[in-house]
């Protein structure tokens, strides 16, 4: 029998006094794979509160410094992940395939866009600033682009690898952190992006990947210290989650619904 591989959410070491708990309280998710529902050699543990507090204390921490870093500066360090991204086309592929069960030559498309949306928001992040009004007499006015803060990404199950980077590159081309948060059925491309991210140069603390349901998401959602979200799912949970951010006056970004149903007849092979 193969042994099993842990695979561990991506959350920064302790930057105060504050420790990351013990993932293996959490409740235990073996990865199924969709084509043949057989389990996979990978599971994890869902990220447990105290980390996710963890998490969004390091992920604020790390924003004001990233924010303070020159467009060309962290344009530079994206672009270097749009490479690494590119040159492990056939890792990533493999793994997008093993967790959707969609066939090799649509997982590797995937990899080339995502390279592809790096690479555009680095060149958009240069090009946006504020604008300059002249107001009567000798007073201007003018407008300055801010980053929002620590945001929040929750993604959906049938394209993992595209869903991270849609919501994080943007995020992070403008001075923003975000803590990730993948469909619980598809983690593993996620956790692969974090990794490239540090690889390329991101600080840390600047994306996180916390595992698990719609638990961990509703408590990252609810958390004061986020002020974004960008959300990926059914209408019915976009509802609880717009509600919440609400309450706290959160932005919000939602892609929700299926929208390509499939007729299949008596004489499908």
């Amino acid at each position: 029998m193969t042994a099993s591989t842990l695979l561990k959410p991506f959350i920064a070491k302790s930057t105060k006094d504050c420790l990351v708990a013990n993932i293996k309280q959490g409740r235990r998710q073996t990865l199924i794979n969709p084509v043949n529902a057989k389990p996979q050699n990978y599971y994890y543990h869902q990220t447990q509160s105290s980390e996710l507090q963890h998490a969004l204390e390091c992920a604020t921490q790390a924003q004001a410094s990233w924010a303070s870093e020159s467009h060309g500066h962290r344009a530079s360090i994206l672009r270097t992940a749009a490479t690494i991204m590119s040159q492990n086309k056939e890792l990533l592929s493999e793994m997008e395939t093993s967790d959707t069960g969609r066939v090799i030559r649509e997982t590797k498309y995937d990899v080339d866009e995502g390279a592809e949306c790096l690479n555009y928001y680095v060149g958009l992040a240069n090009t946006l600033g504020g604008e300059m009004y002249k107001l009567p007499g000798s007073s201007l006015g003018y407008t300055l682009r801010e980053p929002l803060g620590v945001t929040v990404g929750i993604g959906a199950w049938n394209y993992p690898l595209q869903g991270a980077l849609w919501k994080s590159v943007p995020a992070l081309a403008f001075g923003n952190s975000m803590i990730f948060k993948p469909s619980e059925y598809t983690p593993s491309t996620a956790l692969w992006l974090a990794e490239c991210y540090a690889e390329a140069g991101v600080p840390e603390g600047v994306f996180q990947v916390v595992l698990g349901d719609g638990q961990v998401g509703e408590e990252l959602v609810q958390s004061d210290l986020v002020s974004k979200i960008s959300f990926t799912g059914s209408a019915e949970v976009g509802r609880r989650v717009y509600e919440t951010a609400a309450r706290g006056m959160k932005k919000v970004t939602m892609e929700l619904g299926g929208k390509s149903p499939l007729i299949i007849f008596d004489d499908a092979d």
